[in-house]
């Protein structure tokens, strides 16, 4: 394996720890090696820096659906399965209201 291949696929691996400059200053080293054209260097450096993009993304979701799995087996609540304190306070009050005029207490136009 030629060591400029190597070398891209090292990188590919490790993009997403790679900032854009890195990138650009690894391909310069290829141009100046005579690896890589100096006409083909910038294509080259904006290749990697979006391939380094896509695997972040990817990266970010596996780790989303991972976590995601890990609370659901641990069987922890999510954000929109908990109740607000506004939310409880709401259903408290109907319910009460509810029981009072069951009980002849509470007229419908009292609550409005």
């Amino acid at each position: 394996m030629s060591n400029a291949f190597e070398k891209s696929i090292n990188l590919g691996l490790g993009l997403l720890l790679y900032s854009r400059e890195k990138v650009e200053e690894f391909v310069e080293e290829l141009v100046g090696k005579g690896e890589v054209s100096k006409k083909d260097a910038r294509q080259f450096a904006s290749e990697l820096v979006q391939r380094g993009e896509e695997q972040r993304e990817e990266l970010k979701k596996l780790i989303q659906n991972e976590v995601a799995k890990a609370l659901d087996f641990a069987n922890v609540a999510k954000k929109e399965d908990i109740v607000t304190k506004d939310e409880i306070a709401e259903i408290v009050r109907e319910q009460v209201q509810q029981t009072l005029r069951e009980h002849g207490y509470l007229k419908n136009e009292d609550t409005e």
